[in-house]
């Protein structure tokens, strides 16, 4: 919870500067590109998170890095604030809700879509139009495939989640059929 709280003050500093210096969606672009390489280089993060190694050490290591990328200066500042605070450790947490901050700002909504199988151009194109007027926003789609779906589709926008799986029928049925008795 307080690690929570803590993300989205540091997401909302950065995205109020990239707002003033009209940079704000360059800035995500750059918290993601970091993220990426935390998540690929997992030694690095955990090296660069580790209160065990002082700051001074950690501070070369991430320099080493940020000095190889082409990251705003203030994305690069925003990266040493965080390992100076020891808060470098929620990067993911930070730059997820930077995302959420800046989707609205730019009225777009996430959509992850879960299929058994793959779907037709046309029908992702329908589904997209559907979204958008349910929506009111610009939909991103992120589509998923699970085999364990039998059929059907899952469509998750942040809370709020619309499951027309076969999966999901079959094991409301089940319920009901369990409350009525039948087992």
């Amino acid at each position: 919870m307080i690690r929570s709280k803590v993300s989205k003050r540091y997401a909302k500093a950065l995205l109020s500067l990239g707002q003033e210096e009209g940079q704000f969606e360059a800035y995500g672009r750059d918290l993601r590109g970091f993220t990426g390489f935390c998540a690929q280089h997992s030694e690095f993060r955990q090296v660069i998170s580790s209160m065990v190694f002082p700051v001074a050490d950690r501070k070369k290591i991430l320099q080493f890095i940020l000095e190889k990328s082409d990251f705003s200066a203030t994305v690069k500042n925003f990266l040493y604030l965080l390992l100076d605070k020891n808060r470098i450790g929620a990067i993911e947490e930070i730059t997820a809700y930077y995302e959420s901050l800046t989707d609205n700002l730019s009225n777009f909504a996430r959509a992850e879509i879960i299929t058994p199988m793959p779907l037709k151009d046309e029908a992702l194109e329908r589904l997209e139009k559907v979204l958008e007027e349910m929506t009111s926003k610009k939909v991103k789609m992120q589509v998923k495939e699970d085999k364990s779906l039998i059929g059907g589709i899952v469509v998750k926008i942040g809370d709020l989640v619309l499951d027309g799986s076969l999966k999901a029928q079959i094991n409301g049925l089940k319920e009901s059929l369990k409350r009525g008795g039948i087992s």
